[in-house]
């Protein structure tokens, strides 16, 4: 079957692309920016990417198109499909079709921390010697790919509520019909999508109703907002995890440093390992994961031990260089829960060092400033902030931002930015690039410019 992918190099859809190739399909796509990592594991793959949107993309005529939720009407191969009475689906409807039918899917929801659990759990799955299938929204640096078929019966898959395409608005998890979830937090967020929290609440709910009664689905015992997701019905055995709750699944640290940590499960036994990361938030997404890895039947100390080996994912605080000092990160966080715990998390790793943070508010849950009233307070922990601040942002933005005083600088575009950083950061600082997007390529740009310093040393 030849498979024509709208939107092809999104992680979720390049995923897709990455399974149907597996599954023996021929797979082609297109979208409008087509750049690394996706399309390095396309072209890798032998997947044709097109880089923009045509009607000429769809002659001769696929076997089906899939379309990815970032299509809208107006775009020309979005009406010429329609147009010619092509077949079509969503993504999540065709993964749910033609890689979950059948299998015991395992997976992840949350506003924060769905990726790398996902990865964890993925992790912890092989280390035991299951080749679990999986699909995560990042690369997950024990893998190297977004998403693996696997042979086992067992699939993981990070489940957003993002709407799943132009003609389908319901929540992308709905389609996925997981025998284990895992509900790691639940916040207000997508506000092109969603009037507010209340509204999110309900597709969780609409999630839950998915869970048959002979699953499990695995809570963060300190959300309140899950709890009232649950409250709306539930009919699935619940356990609740957490860090310094009272709870099934419990964790936490041995050290200030938060380089050893121990779990344990309902039966009371904890294991306890060293590993490479570090923040409550990691430690909540560690026990999650320890958890879910259970309904696979991987024992709490075998899958704590495999956390000692577990390498991060690309884009989740990801130290890229160090260069002349000065170390600098990679990382996704634009929430303002996330900012401030990977922040509080860095700090608490690196006591006594500066942090210098580099902000791009380029989700457009921000741009609405949907955030607004707690961004400053998100980035307090920052010694620095240098931000972006994209033409159209309105005063309420910086107002936003007015708490941090002369901590604070804003930048018109991303080379003056890239030259402030370089003029304020100096060796023994922390400098991290937060973004859901390219930014610009400013930090390899402060790379470039840092390595006239002194030698570049990997991170």
């Amino acid at each position: 079957m030849h498979l024509h992918i709208l939107g092809i190099c999104g992680t979720f859809m390049g995923g897709i692309a990455a399974l149907a190739a597996a599954a023996g399909h021929r797979v082609t796509g297109s979208d409008q920016n087509v750049y690394p990592p996706m399309s390095t594991q396309l072209r890798r793959l032998g997947i044709d990417v097109a880089e923009g949107f045509t009607e000429d993309e769809l002659e001769p005529a696929p076997d089906c198109v899939v379309v990815g939720n970032a299509m809208t009407r107006g775009n020309p191969a979005v009406e010429a499909m329609l147009e010619r009475g092509l077949p079509y689906c969503s993504g999540p409807e065709w993964l749910a079709r033609h890689v979950l039918h059948g299998r015991h899917v395992m997976a992840v929801a949350g506003t924060h921390g769905r990726t790398t659990t996902a990865s964890m759990l993925a992790w912890i799955l092989q280390d035991a010697g299951i080749e679990a299938g999986f699909l995560i929204g990042g690369v997950p640096a024990n893998f190297e790919a977004t998403a693996r078929l696997g042979s086992a019966e067992w699939f993981v898959v990070e489940a957003d509520e993002y709407d799943t395409a132009f003609f389908d608005k319901r929540a992308k998890f709905v389609h996925y019909r997981p025998r284990t979830v895992v509900l790691n937090n639940l916040e207000f967020d997508h506000a092109d999508i969603y009037d507010d929290l209340a509204a999110i609440v309900r597709q969780f709910h609409h999630l839950v109703r998915t869970v048959p009664r002979n699953g499990r689905i695995l809570v963060n015992a300190a959300d309140a907002n899950l709890e009232q997701a649950l409250s709306l019905g539930c009919w699935t055995p619940v356990e609740r995890f957490g860090v310094g709750v009272d709870a099934d699944w419990r964790g936490r640290f041995l050290d200030a440093q938060e380089r050893r940590l121990a779990i344990a499960g309902p039966g009371g036994a904890e294991a306890k390992t060293a590993w490479a990361l570090g923040g409550s938030h990691n430690l909540e997404n560690a026990v999650a994961a320890v958890a879910a890895a259970a309904s696979a039947g991987v024992p709490v100390e075998r899958a704590v031990e495999a956390l000692s080996r577990f390498a991060g994912v690309q884009r989740r605080m990801q130290r890229t260089a160090t260069v002349a000092g000065i170390a600098v990160y990679d990382d996704f966080a634009h929430h303002p829960t996330a900012i401030r715990r990977s922040l509080a998390g860095l700090k608490q790793r690196h006591p006594g060092e500066r942090l210098v943070v580099a902000l791009e508010p380029r989700s457009n849950t921000m741009k609405l400033g949907a955030h607004n009233a707690a961004l400053g307070a998100s980035l307090q922990d920052a010694d620095l902030v240098f931000v972006y601040r994209p033409p159209g942002f309105d005063a309420a933005f910086d107002a936003a931002l007015a708490p941090l005083g002369d901590r604070l600088r804003l930048c018109a575009d991303y080379d003056g930015l890239v030259a402030a950083l370089a003029e304020a950061a100096r060796p023994g600082d922390h400098v991290i690039f937060m973004s859901n997007g390219g930014f610009g390529g400013t930090r390899q740009k402060l790379t470039a410019v840092l390595r006239t310093r002194g030698e570049t040393v990997p991170g």
